[in-house]
């Protein structure tokens, strides 16, 4: 069984997979202070929960962004289930060309979303991807990575907004019933909202328009996006798990 961990500036999505099936997956905050031997009962506890023996997992992919966790979850991997790890990174076995100026420079979760998309649903395809930044990639209909745009996530926003603006209160992030908010509680959610929807909206329609990509698909994964792909046409899938299935993907392929 493999072990694919995602490791982001916010959460860390845990994913068990047996071959190619996805047998289940936790979400759980991530905390650069983790040591090896916390990530590793941590890691334990989640596999006894589904009733899965740490002696079953014989594979471990990690994308991390956090420098700290890579190294604790490196060394978990090895004192815990005796399996080197596979780091992923632009010199990972992806399966797609990197066309981006500086390769090393793309966010491992940016390559496993690139890698997973262009599996599951071929190119040209763009991924949305909601995290701590809201990350738009561009993968063109011959595999190949482009690029795309990286812009504050919907909670980094937000959060900063209401720190720096003593008179505004902190709102459940979701849709209100009107565009034009009649009191500031729904003002706010609707600015935050329908925001990140034009926002969604015209980054995309500006990337086909440069691209001439008019026919790119649009995945979108991420914890927001359920809410925003239901308030626009232009996400056409959520995949919430795209991730985790593109560390999967790698890792077959670093083992063919």
């Amino acid at each position: 069984m493999l072990l694919a961990i995602d490791v982001g500036n916010t959460n860390t999505v845990v994913g068990v997979f047996s071959g190619e099936k996805l047998l289940n997956f936790f979400r759980i905050a991530s905390n650069e202070k983790l040591t090896c031997d916390e990530c590793g009962i941590l890691a334990q506890q989640l596999l006894e929960g589904i009733d899965i023996s740490p002696r079953e997992i014989d594979g471990v992919c990690l994308s991390s962004v956090v420098p700290a966790l890579t190294q604790a979850y490196e060394e978990m991997s090895r004192k815990y289930f005796s399996v080197e790890p596979l780091t992923v990174s632009a010199s990972s076995a992806l399966g797609i060309k990197i066309v981006y100026d500086n390769p090393e420079q793309v966010g491992a979760d940016r390559l496993a979303d690139a890698v997973a998309a262009y599996d599951l649903y071929g190119g040209p395809v763009i991924v949305v991807d909601f995290g701590t930044a809201t990350t738009f990639d561009y993968i063109s209909a011959s595999g190949e990575y482009v690029g795309g745009a990286i812009a504050p996530g919907v909670e980094t926003s937000s959060a900063d907004l209401f720190k720096r603006a003593a008179q505004l209160f902190k709102v459940r992030l979701e849709p209100p019933g009107r565009v034009v908010g009649r009191n500031t509680t729904d003002s706010l959610k609707s600015g935050i909202i329908y925001g990140t929807v034009g926002q969604v909206e015209g980054i995309i329609k500006r990337m086909r328009r440069e691209l001439g990509a008019d026919n790119v698909k649009v995945i979108a994964t991420g914890g927001f996006s359920p809410l925003v792909a239901k308030l626009t046409s232009i996400i056409e899938e959520v995949n919430l798990t795209l991730t985790l299935e593109g560390l999967r993907i790698i890792h077959a392929r670093a083992n063919r």
